[in-house]
Order: C-alpha cells, then sequence, then structure tokens
C-alpha cells in the first residue's frame, strides 16, 4: 500500500547522492517535494526531471544549510504542512588524526552534519507536534555507531545525530510525530570525493574490490521505512555491503 501520495516532503541536500535518490523515490510514490542544496542549477535540473516524469510539485530552494537566517528564511515561505522531513544534508572532509587535522575541516562537518540537521528539525518540528502527526528522518552514518581511525570529528557529528534522533524521540513521544534515521556504511557517491577535496582516484579506492551500497539502496530502504503504517515506528536502520563488518573491516577481492 502506498500512503505517501500525496503528501509534502522536505529533502536536505537533494542535488546529488542519497538525497537525491530519495527524492526520486517520493516523487515517483507521488509525493510532493521541497528540495534544498546549493547547487542552483542542479536543483532546477532534478525539479524539471521529477515534474516532467511524476505528476507532483517539487519546489526548490538554494541557500547554504550552516546558515541560520537562510534556513529561518526558507521555513517561512512554506505555508502548506510539511509531513515529511529528511535530514539528508552531510559531509565528510579530510581523513587526517586528530594532531594534524584541518580546523576548518572540523567546523564545516559540525555545522553542517549537526547544527543544521538540529536546527532544521527545530524548524518544522513545533508544527509537526501540534498537528499530531509527521514524520521526520536523519540521514545518519555507520560512523554514529563506532569510531575509526582519521574520523574522529566525522563520527563524533554522526554520534551527534544518533544521540539526537534517539532524544527527539522521546521529547515527541505522545505527539503522533514518528521519528527515524538510517545509518549507511560505504555507499559509492560523491562522498569521498568531498571528503578527498575532489580527488578522484583516491575516492575511488575506498571502494576498490568490493561492491558498496548504492544511493538507490538507501533510498528504498527510507521509503519502506515512510511508507510503514502511522503506528509503526522504525527508529534506526544499520546498513552495509555484505563485504562489509564494521568501519575496519572490510573484505576486499
Amino acid at each position: 500500500m502506498n500512503r505517501l501520495s500525496g503528501k509534502r516532503a522536505v529533502i536536505t541536500g537533494a542535488t546529488s547522492g542519497i538525497g537525491l535518490a530519495i527524492a526520486r523515490e517520493l516523487a515517483a510514490s507521488g509525493t510532493h517535494l521541497i528540495l534544498t542544496g546549493r547547487r542552483v542549477e542542479r536543483l532546477r535540473s532534478v525539479q524539471d526531471d521529477l515534474m516532467r516524469n511524476h505528476p507532483v510539485q517539487v519546489d526548490i530552494h538554494a541557500f547554504d544549510i550552516r546558515d541560520r537566517g537562510a534556513c529561518e528564511a526558507f521555513r517561512a515561505a512554506i505555508s502548506d504542512p510539511v509531513d515529511i522531513l529528511v535530514n539528508n544534508a552531510g559531509l565528510a572532509k579530510g581523513f587526517d588524526p586528530v594532531q594534524t587535522a584541518s580546523q576548518d575541516d572540523w567546523e564545516a562537518m559540525m555545522e553542517t552534519n549537526t547544527i543544521a540537521l538540529f536546527r532544521m528539525t527545530r524548524l518544522f518540528a513545533a508544527d509537526m507536534a501540534a498537528r499530531g502527526s509527521g514524520h521526520i528522518l536523519n540521514v545518519g552514518s555507520l560512523a554514529g555507531h563506532e569510531a575509526y581511525p582519521n574520523g574522529s570529528v566525522y563520527s563524533a557529528s554522526k554520534h551527534a545525530v544518533y544521540a539526537f534522533t534517539r532524544a527527539l524521540k522521546m521529547d515527541l513521544n505522545g505527539t503522533g510525530v514518528r521519528v527515524g534515521m538510517v545509518s549507511p556504511g560505504l555507499v559509492e557517491t560523491e562522498f569521498s570525493e568531498v571528503r578527498f577535496n575532489g580527488d578522484r582516484e583516491r575516492a575511488k579506492s575506498v571502494y576498490k574490490g568490493i561492491e558498496a551500497l548504492t544511493a538507490q539502496d538507501i533510498a528504498e530502504i527510507v521509503l519502506f521505512i515512510l511508507n510503514r503504517p502511522d503506528h509503526v515506528n522504525i527508529l534506526d536502520a544499520l546498513v552495509m555491503p555484505i563485504a562489509q563488518a564494521s568501519s575496519v573491516h572490510v573484505a576486499r577481492r
């Protein structure tokens, strides 16, 4: 049963990777979309593609999610009720031990992965609670369940998302609002290119010798979570490729 048709969803970081794949799945399910990202031309291309192929409304808003004022203006511009918030925007920057890591990279990760996610949730949660319905889904990471060398602050940011999601579930308990997250392991997207500042060869080496997860794999799981009956709340889905057993245990061919 498709329970998503006619609903309205906000997806942050929807220009590529997991966010884009989720947008495509929801559009195919008849969900009207409000998409955010920093790259306006990419957003316009996504909007055109989705509206050409599906009978849904797709609105786009280009801004940096780390900008508090821009986030508040975005929320103020939305007059219709939002049924679903997918906090997908996030990134990893750098792959260095604490003693030599870039503090600029640390700030970019913490501001994007944590503060911006907290803020977007705050902006939509109150209205959902007042209406007695809604679904907030955060895109976390295997790194939110364990730490690994050279990924200290990225892991810390995703641990924060894990803790925030569990606390949010408690805060919204009894309101009718569902809360959850999906925690992927190795997913082959632009993620590693961003982490390694555009070094494509180094990014490819992360997935060498394994069949990594795809953005589509995660989007299908997100669709399943969002499409459960109202009384079903999936709090977390930890997903890895068959070749991965932890952040540091990967069986490569």
